[in-house]
């Protein structure tokens, strides 16, 4: 039960609050400690990022070759997209397993956790035997460090922004928190570069050594990142709480029983950007090569450029949402996912250098960075203070799986199952984001709310009571 203390605001006074008043910052973090902090979300998750984005183009390019030699193109093709899905079903796993000490022991022990677990597993695949070694045991290993990478980054983009969300200033926050996609965008373009190098390399040399150069380069990202995080001061939003608390909290629990509607909100909103960014990212990379017949090395040098745009663009709308508000912001970029598939498979389909690279480079700008630019305040604001680490995480999470997870998998089998049409691919690509459209309609306005509050957004006041402690689930008692 939360009690309150002898130094606890008055019932009357804590019913008072608005759910998505302005932050009243009673502990503010000095300037160091927030450029710390988000240097440390920068560099954390463009490693995660840059995992990521190697083993998806390992997917397109070589694994099917090194992995699934002995059947046919497209089936080799499905089953590495396979394994690139089965990551991102770990990814639920992982996020419940780390939300639960997130909100216990900090935002920063996890974020050093899953650093080390995200390194080790990528670091691991570079020195994996293939199909030609050890047979069948080879994909077998290949998913088990797959579900290591997804463990791992689970917990790690959600866990990143709620820390700069609740250790940036109000009226910053947008900005600040989109650093964590910022540097997400700094992983890709520097996966992309990786395999930009690689490929100068002689055929046989890539599907031999030069493959493993690029798993093996994630090494140096790792350690710049721990050396980063080991420093890092928890949120001063966190330390605050974890004073008032009066019995350990159970987050996870908590989630399912009081924050279901944010949750079911985050699942909706983040699935449509997934899917269509995951589908950009991956799936057009093999698209373009089989499909359209560029050369093998066209696609990393336009993921290269739509990182570096895209970076630009996560700060940008982050930016841009602390001035207009998160909600007007993302909705519009949801509603533009809407009708971008059409052209965007039209052009590409020219096989022109230019359309090709646009398209990428929009694949970016809006539904890669862009929006997830404008998540990383919005969806930590949407909870309240006793569950925010378990609640974002658990809900990009799940529509991680829903979206980014299986859409190159759903996009190459709807691609065979039509005759190689791209308009159910882009059917399905509409869908989804209308309903993330739809649901970011419906969310709160959540702008510089007080992240203390043990509400969740747009949550209507409790009715004071009189001379009676406030109940279970009433909330943290905050300083006045």
């Amino acid at each position: 039960m939360w009690i309150v203390t002898p130094n606890s605001p008055s019932p009357k006074a804590d019913s008072a609050k608005s759910a998505t008043s302005p932050a009243s910052a009673p502990s503010v973090p000095s300037t160091p400690s927030a450029r710390r902090a988000a240097w440390a979300g920068f560099i954390g998750t463009a490693l995660e990022q840059y995992d990521f984005v190697i083993y998806g183009t390992a997917s397109a390019l070589v694994f099917s070759k090194l992995f699934f030699p002995n059947i046919s193109p497209a089936a080799g093709i499905l089953a590495s997209f396979s394994t690139y899905a089965v990551g991102f079903a770990a990814r639920p796993l992982g996020g419940l397993f780390f939300s639960r000490y997130g909100d216990r022991l900090g935002r920063k022990w996890v974020l050093v956790m899953t650093l080390l677990l995200m390194g080790g597993s990528t670091l691991a695949i570079g020195f994996l035997p293939t199909y030609g070694h050890v047979g069948i045991l080879a994909p077998i290993l290949l998913l088990i460090c797959r579900m290591a990478q997804g463990l791992g980054a689970g917990a790690e983009q959600s866990g990143g922004a709620t820390l700069l969300t609740e250790t940036a200033r109000p009226g910053r926050r947008g900005r600040t928190a989109s650093l964590v996609m910022s540097g997400a965008a700094l992983g890709t373009a520097l996966g992309a570069a990786a395999w930009i190098l690689v490929q100068l390399l002689p055929d046989e040399a890539v599907l031999t050594w030069g493959w493993r150069l690029v798993f093996a380069s994630s090494l140096l990202v790792t350690v710049t990142a721990l050396i980063l995080r080991r420093k890092l001061r928890e949120s001063p939003v966190f330390e605050e709480i974890k004073q008032d608390r009066a019995e350990p909290p159970a987050p996870v629990k908590e989630v399912f029983t009081r924050g279901r509607k944010p949750l079911l909100l985050v699942i909706l909103m983040n699935v449509g950007s997934n899917a269509q960014s995951y589908t950009f990212q991956v799936f057009m990379a093999s698209y373009l090569i089989t499909t359209v017949g560029v050369a093998e090395d066209f696609p990393p040098k336009a993921l290269l450029l739509g990182a570096l745009c895209g970076s630009v663009a996560a700060f940008g709308f982050g930016t841009l949402s602390d001035r207009l508000g998160r909600r007007p912001v993302y909705a519009a970029l949801m509603a533009s996912l809407v009708v971008l598939p059409v052209p965007a498979f039209l052009a590409v389909n020219t096989g022109s250098a230019v359309a090709i690279t646009i398209v990428i480079c929009l694949g970016f700008i809006l539904p890669a960075y862009g929006s997830v630019g404008v998540q990383t305040s919005f969806f930590p604001e949407l909870f309240g203070s006793r569950y925010r680490y378990a609640g974002v995480t658990m809900g990009r999470e799940i529509s991680a799986v829903l979206g980014g997870g299986i859409a190159p998998l759903v996009a190459a089998g709807l691609q065979t199952a039509f005759g190689g049409s791209w308009v159910p691919i882009a059917a399905y690509m509409m869908l989804i984001a209308a309903v993330s459209t739809w649901a970011a309609l419906k969310a709160p306005e959540t702008l510089d709310r007080d992240l203390t509050d043990p509400r969740d957004a747009g949550a209507v006041p409790e009715r004071p009571s009189t001379g009676v402690p406030r109940q279970k689930g009433a909330g943290l008692p905050t300083e006045a």
